[in-house]
Formats: structure tokens, sequence, C-alpha cells
């Protein structure tokens, strides 16, 4: 027998299955001679229709075509034998599956190169193979059926080349070309493996004992740069539970996790608590209770109204906002307005700030609020009662500082309350709990030395 020393051109067999004959007429028993590389390999007529059409049966159809079944000519293909060990094992009925992401694409390439229909199925449909920091995954591709998890980085990046067998290396000029493209095994170098696997074993619906606040911070930066964002809404800080005194569930949330579309405000007379349902896994909405920590905010107990700092007085004014919209504030009247601090107005709705009901921290020690406020007044320079066991600083021209304090980190109960007739609408803040320092001094003494 001769050997087949031409180089097999990508364009010859750039026809579809449908385009092809549906139908291999090789002998079933008959053995065909395939050189990949230095090794030789004997297939018969039965493993290579296992697969067809492809390259081997058109090749060899027309070798007994034209010599009418005598001097069949060995078939040299010039690649990689230790890959078409795997095909051949995958020709005679066995199920092949790659170990790691190099032998993964050098198997869809050359399955590629071979047009082998059902080979090339197979790993389409197969498990997402990837490298992810130093740790090799297999990762079934329905573990990114929960809601807000798909679309998401797999999908989007590693589909680019492995998602739809239509259109086989997207982009790429197939004239002349005598073999595919070589293609880097995908990976994820500046990820951690190891959280990674965490991402997987919550998405396959276990538990997972979050240690502390940096394991949920590494959790979470992960789910957003993989886009899992269902996953992301389960792993953000928040508290649901039931209050029995209003007889309504809550959730507790923090002013940067909050997100538009799982605000909503109930159309109602009176009173309307501001509800919260995390996108993609709450089924119904809970009251919603603010979290605002970072000390950014300061508060005027004589007013009652809150300054928010930095990104907080961003995060708090576009929240307002999404409340105004959603209880239907006409957008002509959403304006700000900061002049008089005992009517301020956010977005068209006026803000009261009320604190009757808080669990009162000031200065690391409980406090009781009727000794803590007085409203609507300005405490005397001989006048303890604003502040227990605190005196009002003075400066050196005899002016009283206004009785500021800074809140390390407060929760806050959200009502809308709509006129009966004309007049502004109310967006009304009741403390559930604040934890404040009335002095620098007292800041002070939470600072702690470095290493310490």
């Amino acid at each position: 027998m001769t050997t087949e020393t031409t180089p097999i051109n990508l364009d010859s067999r750039s026809e579809t299955p449908s385009q092809q004959s549906s139908v291999c007429t090789l002998p079933r028993e008959k053995v065909f001679s395939i050189q990949i590389g230095t090794d030789l390999f004997r297939l018969s007529g039965a493993s290579i229709a296992s697969d067809a059409p492809s390259y081997f049966s058109h090749f060899f159809e027309e070798q007994l075509c034209n010599f009418d079944g005598q001097n069949i000519r060995t078939l040299y293909i010039d690649r990689d034998p230790c890959t078409f060990k795997e095909i051949a094992r995958h020709l005679q009925g066995y199920h092949v599956r790659p170990k790691d992401g190099e032998q993964f694409v050098k198997l869809f390439a050359d399955a590629q190169f071979y047009n082998l229909p059902r080979l090339i199925s197979q790993l389409f449909e197969s498990e997402i193979i990837i490298q992810i920091g130093d740790r090799n995954f297999q990762i079934p591709r329905d573990i990114f059926s929960g809601p807000g998890d798909s679309p998401n980085f797999f999908s989007l990046g590693f589909g680019a080349f492995f998602a739809s067998p239509a259109e086989i290396f997207p982009g790429l000029n197939r004239h002349g070309l005598l073999r595919p493209p070589a293609i880097t095994p995908p990976t994820v170098p500046n990820r951690s493996g190891d959280i990674f696997a965490e991402l997987l074993h919550l998405l396959r619906g276990y538990p997972l004992q979050i240690r502390n606040e940096t394991h949920r911070a590494e959790l979470l930066r992960d789910c957003r740069y993989f886009h899992l964002r269902g996953l992301e809404q389960k792993l953000i800080p928040h508290d649901i539970r039931f209050n029995t005194y209003s007889r309504r569930s809550e959730i507790v949330m923090r002013v940067e996790d909050v997100r538009r579309s799982g605000v909503q405000v109930p159309d109602e007379k009176g009173p309307t608590s501001v509800e919260y349902a995390r996108p993609f896994v709450d089924e119904k909405p809970y009251d919603l209770i603010l979290e605002i920590g970072n000390e950014e905010t300061l508060f005027n107990t004589t007013t009652m109204q809150p300054e928010f700092l930095n990104l907080t007085k961003s995060r708090f004014a576009s929240l307002v906002q999404v409340i105004a919209d959603k209880a239907g504030i006409p957008k002509e009247t959403q304006k700000d307005s900061e002049v008089d601090p005992l009517h301020r107005v956010i977005a068209g709705l006026r803000l009261i700030v009320t604190a009757k009901d808080a669990d009162l921290t000031l200065d690391g020690q409980s406090a009781n609020y009727a000794d803590a406020f007085v409203p609507g007044t300005a405490a005397s320079d001989d006048d303890d009662s604003a502040v227990p066991a605190k005196r009002r600083r003075v400066e050196a021209g005899g002016t009283q500082q206004p009785p500021n304090w800074v809140i390390r980190n407060s929760q806050w109960r959200l009502s809308v309350l709509r006129p009966q007739s004309a007049g502004q609408p109310v967006l009304w803040l009741d403390g559930v709990k604040l934890d404040a320092w009335t002095t620098q001094r007292e800041r002070n003494k939470s600072i702690a030395f470095l290493g310490s």
C-alpha cells in the first residue's frame, strides 16, 4: 500500500453535514489504515462509519470507488497521534471525556479538522473545562440555570469558540487554510481557584460557612467578575426577620447593596413602608430597613436632620430618587432643596427623621432617647440634657457649635406619606439602631495603633 502525504485542506471540508452524503458506504468488516504523524492506526469500516460523514469516510469511499477495493492507500495526516488515540477510542464506541483544558482544545480542533459531527456535538454539549488560578475545573453547563446567573463569563467568553457548532472558528478566513489554528486552553489566571470552588459549591445548592467579612468580600468580588448576579444577591449581607409588633417581615440591607429593580412603594393610603426584594432571589418584598455605615453620616440632634458624606451622599440621593419615581412623584416636582434644614427636600420628598424607638449607643454606651434628643431647640451651654454627661463644645468667640454626632452605623425604617390634598409628599426615616460619637475625643478612643 502507498501512503497519502498531501495535507488536508480545511476548505475541502467546509460543507456542513447536511450538505454532504449522510450515509457511509464503507464495508463494515474491512480494515483501513490511517497514519497520524508517526503512529499507524487501523480502523474498521464500522468504526469510521460510527461518526460519519467525515474526512475519513469520504477519503476511503473515493479509494474504493477509484480502485475497486484494491490497493487502498494509507491515509497520512500530519497531526498529533496522542490526540488521535482518543478520537480512535471515540470511533470504536467509547465515551471520550477530556481531562483538562489542553486536551479539550486539542480534541475540539481535531474534531473540526476531521469533520466528525458526533464528536463535535458531544464536545459542544460537554462540561466547560477551564483552569482558574492553579486549579482545573469541569463545570456542568446546567449549573448556571439559576435566575440571574446567565448569561455570564462562561457563556459569553468561553462560548466565543465553544458554544455553537453553527459557526466554527468565528471570524476566521478559511480560504487556503491547511489546518485549524492553535487554540489556547481557556484559563483565568488572575482569579482564585479556591474561591471559585466555593462558588461552585454554592451553585450546587450546598450551604457555605462565610468565615468573615473579608471572605464574603472575596466571594462577592468573584461573583461580579464572573457575572453571577443571582448568586451575588444571595451572598450580599442581609437579614430577613419577622417583626412581631408590626406583624410584617423586614429585610435589612446596606445602602450600597440596594438595587433599583428591588425597590417597591405600594400604592396605599396613609404611611406606606418602602419595600425591597433582592433581584433574582426573593419571591416577595419585605419592609426595607436601610443600614448606613462607614462613619459617613453627621446627625444634628436639634434639627433632626442627617447629612450624608462622600459615596453615601450620592447613594442615598439615588435611592430617594428611585423611591420618588416608584411613589409616582411627578418629575416636575422632583427638585432638591437644602435651604431650610428643618424642611429638607430630596427628589421632591420632604425628609422627616424620628428616632424615639431607636436603640441608641453614644460613645460606646447605651443612651436614652428622651435625654439625647431635644428636637427643634438648641441646648444652652449649661444644659447637659441633650447628651448625657457631655458638655457642648464652645468656640473661643462664645458661639455654640451645632450638636452634631458622627454616626458610625445606623439602621433606618423607610416610609412614604402621600398628602391627602395639596402638600409635599414625605419620606420618613424612623431610626432603628444608632451608634454614634459625640466628640472627636470619643472617636479617637476607638482608633487602634497599627499592628495592635
